[in-house]
């Protein structure tokens, strides 16, 4: 049992990426600049805003956004050192095994494979609203029966399949392909949203603003932890992490320069869109941005809000899904699960097996799950594996205080209390239902590791084979 607490040694993690295993280097500063910005700027910006606004903040959405991106913003110091430390696929899962042991990193792998799979599905249904809405605004109205889940009044999410199908096809084509298709969409999504901004900001109206705070500081904090799905995929830049050429230094100016840009962005659309429109508008549209342009009679500027937002959901998509694939590959490279999901593709050096079990499942999820169901719980494991990453940073200060940091996280003492305070805080504020539901998934791990990851483990096998040369 002692050996669940093991950690493993931050030069075999290396080591491990440098073999026939090991995924090709092809990523620089800006790529994974684009790659947080793509990962963030999506379905938040263009679909949460609106319900936070008419549910929870009111105008103090803003205040929500700043909330949520100060918990994000001192989780992002803590991922900048550890990617810097430990430049391995995985992220937060290879940085608990380096700093806590098998077992914490067990935990938040697990934690992590549930946060990845629900986010996809969920932005998969939302790509398929959008889509479909876009199709009939052209004149082409697709069945219901095969744009909804059954809980919805259908039968299959069809789009939603298929969005998935066709991103894990072009993650398993190469990492460079995926990166320049990343780069154009996160460009013509930024376009979009300093268009609106440019048009919008014109026709604001203070009266609008008032009363700022309808909810009371309650709402602004609940809106905060509704929302916080509008930040979930900086932590993607990370899971980059062996796939990137000179990471020491790229990781941690990607993972900041991403979060800042994106919380920037939404301080700032946040502001005029419950500027140019009441907050109680928003309660009843799924595509807020688009729907304040067309109450201020540009309804062209609505059309391409509409391909914008495509675009930008579609970006998510594909970050999302590749951090997924790439938590799966580590996990299965330590034994924890079945090592076929380690296989990496000779030709392109892509984790191949990985990438289809990740795209059968979420298929499935997304085309037969309603959109509510699958959200939340994307929050609350990002929360989660934001404060042990926060603890992971402080405990590897002091049992490897001589590791050498090329990004060292300032006021440690100060910087990880705030992190696990402010995102422990925004959990307490999720739905009792979110929060059974990832017990109950915590508990459907436990089950897994001491059934089969604990008995694979290549880090158990390896000290076991120590011990009994000891012995001998």
């Amino acid at each position: 049992m002692s050996n669940i607490f093991k950690t493993k040694p931050i030069a075999s993690l290396i080591a491990e990426t440098e073999g026939k295993q090991g995924l090709k280097k092809a990523l620089g500063a800006f790529d994974l600049t684009l790659l947080g910005i793509g990962a963030v700027i999506g379905t938040g910006i263009f679909v949460l805003t609106g319900v936070a606004a008419a549910t929870y903040s009111g105008p103090a959405l803003v205040i929500s956004f700043i909330l949520s991106g100060l918990a994000c913003f001192f989780a992002a110091l803590c991922y900048a050192e550890f990617s810097a430390s430990v430049p391995v696929a995985g992220s937060a899962y290879t940085y608990s095994y380096a700093a806590l042991g098998e077992i914490w990193a067990w935990i938040i792998g697990w934690d992590l494979i549930l946060e990845y799979a629900v986010a996809i599905s969920a932005v998969a249904i939302g790509w398929s609203g959008y889509a479909v809405t876009l199709l009939q605004s052209m004149g082409l109205t697709l069945p219901k029966a095969f744009t909804l889940a059954p809980l919805d009044g259908g039968v299959v999410n069809l789009p939603a399949m298929l969005i998935i199908a066709l991103i894990s096809w072009l993650l398993i084509s190469g990492v460079r392909q995926t990166s320049n298709l990343n780069g154009t969409i996160v460009i013509i999504k930024l376009v979009v949203i300093a268009l609106f901004i440019v048009l919008a900001v014109w026709h604001v109206k203070p009266a609008n603003w008032v009363p700022f705070m309808p909810f009371g500081f309650n709402g602004v904090v609940s809106g905060a932890a509704v929302i916080f799905f509008a930040y979930i995929g900086f932590d993607a830049v990370s899971t980059a992490a062996e796939e990137t050429k000179n990471p020491q230094k790229n990781l941690p100016r990607g993972i900041l320069y991403s979060l800042l840009i994106c919380t920037a962005l939404y301080i700032v659309v946040s502001l005029i869109l419950t500027g140019v429109v009441k907050y109680t508008a928003f309660a009843h549209t799924s595509a807020p941005v688009a729907y304040a342009l067309q109450q201020i009679g540009i309804n062209w500027g609505s059309a391409l809000v509409s391909v914008g937002a495509i675009c930008g959901i579609t970006s998510v998509l594909l970050v999302i899904t590749y951090g997924q694939t790439r938590i799966f590959f580590a996990m299965a490279r330590d034994g924890l699960i079945p090592k076929v999901f380690g296989k990496v593709s000779e030709e392109r050096k892509t984790p191949v097996t990985s990438t289809v079990l990740v795209a059968v499942v979420t298929m499935i999820t997304a085309g037969f799950l309603p959109i509510g169901i699958v959200a939340e719980l994307a929050n609350i494991g990002t929360l989660f594996a934001f404060i042990i990453v926060s603890i992971g940073i402080w405990v590897l200060r002091v049992k490897k205080p001589d590791l050498k940091r090329s990004f060292k996280t300032p006021w440690v003492p100060v910087v990880v209390p705030l992190a696990v305070l402010s995102c422990g805080y925004l959990i307490i504020h999720l739905q009792p239902a979110t929060l059974l539901r990832f017990v109950v998934w915590f508990a459907i791990g436990m089950v897994v590791y001491f059934a089969y990851s604990r008995h694979h483990s290549l880090l158990g096998k390896a000290l076991e084979s120590e011990k009994s040369s000891s012995a001998s």
